[in-house]
């Protein structure tokens, strides 16, 4: 991946290269910032709202979607469930495994891409995801790889928000998450934010019409995911708001 741009940013490279390398940049920074939010109080409330939807089963075979550095991943399977974590970025991947093993957890990790999954049909019970939809070319595409891949009745729980919309009017924060990210990497993300047509969509609206077509049995929308568990304005803080796109196959 060619991760070396100028600072005025015109990606001619092709976009999964262009995202890749910014995530690629953030990779140990964002692993260091998921190590501090597994032992802060958004660990709890993220376990309660996982499980919240998993009810209390164990076993679960759950693939996490753009795991990152495995937040989701290490929950999920501190909680007993079988889970393999994916990200197209391979920087990622490398510190996922190493937060995993530092805390112990049984996660899987693998690098992949989440619009070309390498699984056959109906493998998984559970997708989880969280603030990757925004950053993918197709998202159609990754929308029908990922009902292909659960089970019959199987559930998809895609957390996100629209990051690209929202982020010219966005109120000052004193704490956030991008607070100690560099000015040229906010560039590249806002690059990122007018390249892809997602940012263009009206979501979650989009997300659900475009499920139900796809032939998802059931697709509800919570809006109130951002305002319950970003109430704080701490280093994990995220100003704008989170959905919560539900799928069952």
């Amino acid at each position: 991946m060619n991760d070396s741009f100028n600072h005025i940013i015109h990606p001619k490279e092709d976009d999964k290269t262009f995202i890749t390398s910014y995530w690629t940049e953030r990779a140990e920074d964002f692993r260091k910032l998921r190590e501090k939010e597994l032992q802060s109080p958004k660990l709890l409330l993220w376990r309660d709202e996982l499980v919240k939807h998993l009810k209390e089963k164990n076993g679960l075979r759950i693939l996490d979607i753009g795991c990152g550095a495995g937040f989701f991943s290490i929950i999920l399977s501190q909680l007993g469930h079988i889970v393999m974590g994916i990200d197209i970025t391979p920087n990622m991947i490398e510190e996922s495994k190493l937060l995993a093993q530092s805390v112990g957890s049984t996660a899987q990790f693998a690098v992949m891409d989440a619009e070309n999954l390498d699984f056959d049909d109906n493998t998984f019970d559970i997708i989880v995801a969280r603030n990757v939809t925004w950053n993918l070319p197709h998202p159609d595409k990754a929308y029908a790889e990922w009902l292909r891949v659960i089970r019959p009745d199987g559930l998809i729980l895609n957390y996100d928000a629209e990051h690209a919309r929202n982020h010219h009017d966005l109120p000052q924060s004193v704490h956030h998450a991008h607070e100690h990210v560099s000015n040229e990497l906010k560039e590249r993300c806002h690059t990122i934010y007018h390249m892809l047509e997602i940012s263009s969509f009206t979501r979650p609206q989009w997300d659900k019409e475009l499920l139900t077509k796809l032939g998802a049995s059931s697709v509800t929308i919570d809006p109130t995911v951002g305002p319950r568990i970003y109430s704080e304005e701490d280093e994990f803080y995220i100003p704008v708001p989170m959905f919560l796109v539900k799928v069952i196959k």
